[in-house]
Parts: C-alpha cells; structure tokens; sequence
C-alpha cells in the first residue's frame, strides 16, 4: 500500500464508500415506491420504468466527465462537487406534484451519485498495489450495499406508514451526513506521475486512446448487460413480482428485497477474495454470467413463490461477480488510463441499467397488451440479454496480454 497510514487510508475509503451506499439506496428505490408511485401519479409500468431508468441515463451520461474530473482534480474535489445534486434530487422527488417532476428529481440525483462509486475504485486503485485491488475493490463494492439496506424493510415500512415522499426525506437527510463525511475526513491523493501536467484536453486523448483498443468493445458488452440484469430485479421488478406474482405485502417484499442486499453484499468480497488471477479471470466472468441468465430464465416460467425467492437470492450472490469485472479492467488497460477506463466501463454498466429498465418497462407494456404474463415477458427478455452480453464478450477480441498468456 501506497501512502503515510494505512488506518488512515481505510478510514477514508470507509466514509468515501458511504456516498457509494447512499448511491445503491437511490438507484435501487424504485422496486419499493414503485407501487405506491404507480397509484399516486396512475404510472404505466413503461412510465415506471422509465422513472427507474432517468437516474442511471443522467448517471451514466456523466462517467466520463467525472473520470476526467477524478483524474484532473481528484476523487475527493470531484465528489464533494457533484454530490450535493443527489440531495437536491431527493428533496425534488419527495415534493413532486406530477411525473416529470419525479423525473428531474431522478436525473438530479443521478447527476449526484455519478462519481460515487468511481472515486472508491481509483482510490483504491492508487492507494493499494495491483495484488490487493479485486479484493479490497470486492470488500468497498460489498460495504457500500449496505445502501441497498435502506431501500428494503426500512423504506417499505416508511412508505406504508407514513408516505413514499417520507422515504425520499429520510434518504435525503442521511446523504447530507454523507457529504460531510467526506468534506472533512477525505484528503486529496497526490495523482500518479503521470497525471500531473494532465488538463482537460489530455483527459479526453486519454479516452480517445481507450476507444482505439481492441479489447474495448467486448469488455464494456458485456458491462452492459451484467449489472444492468440485476438491477432490473432489485431495483425494479422485485417488489412488483412479488406483490403481484405471488400475493406479498409491501413489507413482506421489503424483507426479501432485504435478504437479496444482504446476500448482495457478501457476494462482491468473495468474489474479490477468490480473484482467481488474469489467466482464468474471464472463464469465471463468463460462467457466472451465464449462470444468472439460467436463473433467470427459470424465474420467467414462474416456479412458484419459494423457488422465484431463492433464485433471486442466487442471482444477487452471483452479481458479486461484478468484482472481477471491474479486476479485468483494470489488468486491461495502462496505469495512466485507469481512472478513465473505469469511468468508461461504470458508464456502459450504467447505461445498461438505464436501457434495461425502460426496455424491460416497454416488454411488461406490450406484454400486458398481449395477454402475456409481465414478469415471464420482462425476466425472460433479462435473460436473452445477458447471453447476448456473454456471447459478444467471447467472440470479440480480448487484451494482448491475456491473449497471448498460454493458460487463459
């Protein structure tokens, strides 16, 4: 580890990693007020998933502006800019009288949390050597869904108590103690030496110089579909599925969607901690890919309510494997290009979620018109779309390096 304390470094990662739940609790909101949302506002499920999906298009939008921003001016500069926008985000969905409103409350938190979990992963990427980066990466990754916490019992209970504008309040408020959080614990990391004399026009030569490698477009193919199909789950249809599907109540779905974070989180560090090096690393991304379009696709004939429960659970273990992905990026491209590269690979996964959400909102709209069951429409078009994802991975190009190493 690079730097003068290492109890200090992990202090700071800890509170940098509290903007990234905070992050997870806002993206991951909709599968608990959706219903409530739905009565409120008379939403279509393609008006749902659009509201879902308006976070993660204005956070995705913004990667590379915020990579450039990290690899400019720093994580903690760059996080403590853009995230007071989460809050007045929050703040502008609790007090919306109509649905474009709750959409420009969506785009401004979205435009808040863009930074949150990229300045975790360059600071530990600069802070800790290659060695320890997917398991530490893997250990920030499962700390920060404690964020996904909230958005479970906690808010379904506030929302069938009191109010869904409640719930925004309440994430709202516990942002604010985020942010000055990391106003006065975080200090700025002195950049690589090969960043010091970088200004803007070098940041975005660095992301021209990303997109001419071969090896790009499979790697971010496949981001834009991995974490994309979990979050459809969780952040979306959970809550719906379950209520409509099988009978739950509000707060019964929020124990599950409880019990689904809780796995979430374990899922990242093990990941993380059983990094099986850059040889093998793309065999196990590919298979846990494929093993959630299988869960998914036996979710899509509705096996009952204890099996959709247990293969949900299955699916958020597994989407830990997101911990590998974010390894083989960083094994993928030169120390310089770090932080724009992660930049790029969290705006494919983030523009994903979006167009997986609005997509998935248009599959449950066209399938209702059909007579077709929403969740076997909406679970089995997840499905098809991770194997896509997985199959585009395996057929493009891959890195030199990892290409010409004999066990890959």
């Amino acid at each position: 580890m690079t730097g003068p304390n290492p109890r200090t470094v992990w202090t700071m990662l800890l509170v940098l990693v509290s903007g990234f739940a905070l992050s997870q609790a806002f993206r991951t909101a909709a599968a608990i007020v959706g219903p409530a949302l739905s009565q409120a506002f008379a939403l279509t499920p393609q008006q749902l998933g659009l509201f879902a999906a308006a976070f993660h298009f204005s956070f995705a939008g913004l990667q590379l502006f915020m990579g450039m921003g990290i690899d400019v001016y720093g994580p903690r500069r760059t996080i403590v800019v853009a995230f007071p926008f989460a809050i007045l985000g929050a703040l502008v969905t609790a007090s919306a009288q109509g649905y474009w409103m709750l959409i420009a409350g969506q785009v401004l938190t979205g435009i808040g949390c863009a930074p949150a979990f990229l300045v975790c992963t360059v600071f530990v990427a600069r802070s800790f050597g290659a060695e320890r980066f997917a398991a530490v990466n893997g250990a920030a990754l499962g700390i920060g869904s404690v964020g996904l916490l909230l958005t479970g019992t906690p808010l379904a209970w506030m929302v069938e108590n009191l109010s869904w504008r409640a719930g925004y309040v309440a994430l709202a408020v516990i942002a604010v103690a985020a942010w000055l959080a990391i106003f006065f614990f975080v200090r700025e990391q002195a950049p690589p030496e090969s960043h010091h004399d970088l200004d803007v026009m070098g940041a975005l030569r660095g992301y021209g110089e990303i997109f001419t490698l071969r090896h790009t477009l499979g790697i971010f193919a496949l981001a834009f579909t991995t974490y994309s199909s979990f979050m459809a789950l969780r952040g979306l249809w959970l809550g719906p599925m379950l209520i409509e599907r099988h009978g739950f109540s509000l707060v019964a779905a929020g124990n599950v969607a409880i019990g689904i974070s809780v796995v979430g989180m374990i899922g990242p560090p093990m990941f993380g901690r059983f990094d099986p090096g850059d040889a093998r690393r793309r065999r196990w991304i590919m298979a846990c890919a494929l093993g959630s379009a299988a869960c998914f696709t036996v979710m899509a004939f509705n096996p009952g309510a204890a099996l959709d429960v247990v293969l949900a659970l299955v699916i958020a273990m597994v989407s830990g494997f997101g911990t590998l992905q974010y390894a083989d990026v960083r094994s993928a491209y030169p120390p310089h290009l770090t932080g724009r590269a992660m930049a790029v690979f969290t705006m494919a996964m983030f523009l994903g979620v979006a167009v997986m959400q609005w997509f998935t909102g248009g599959v449950a709209s066209v399938a209702k018109g059909m007579g077709v069951e929403t969740y076997a429409a909406v679970l089995g078009a997840i499905a098809m779309s991770l194997v896509a994802g997985t199959v585009a991975f395996k057929v493009l190009p891959g890195p030199r390096k990892l290409e010409s190493d004999p066990d890959s």
